[in-house]
């Protein structure tokens, strides 16, 4: 499947955890998509000095792309907090 196939899935994904990051005024940007099918977000709001951003990356963004895209080896962000 090419990757251009996958961005709506990627938004899909983003989209059903978006209402959780909402709540505490942060967001979250799909970015790219690379090569080596790793997701690349950036971090909007609240989100982006949150010292529980990598926990969200982990455990909410990561699990919703992957559980619905299994070819996606990854997430990282571009910019936020540095763990």
């Amino acid at each position: 499947m090419s990757k251009e196939l996958l961005y709506p899935l990627i938004e899909n994904a983003l989209e059903s955890v978006r209402p959780h990051l909402r709540v505490d005024g942060g967001d979250v940007e799909f970015i790219e998509l690379t090569d080596d099918f790793i997701v690349k977000i950036k971090w909007l709001g609240a989100c982006e000095s949150c010292s529980m951003s990598f926990i969200t990356m982990r455990a909410g963004l990561e699990d919703a792309i992957k559980g619905k895209i299994p070819q996606i080896i990854g997430v990282e962000a571009v910019n936020g907090v540095k763990i």
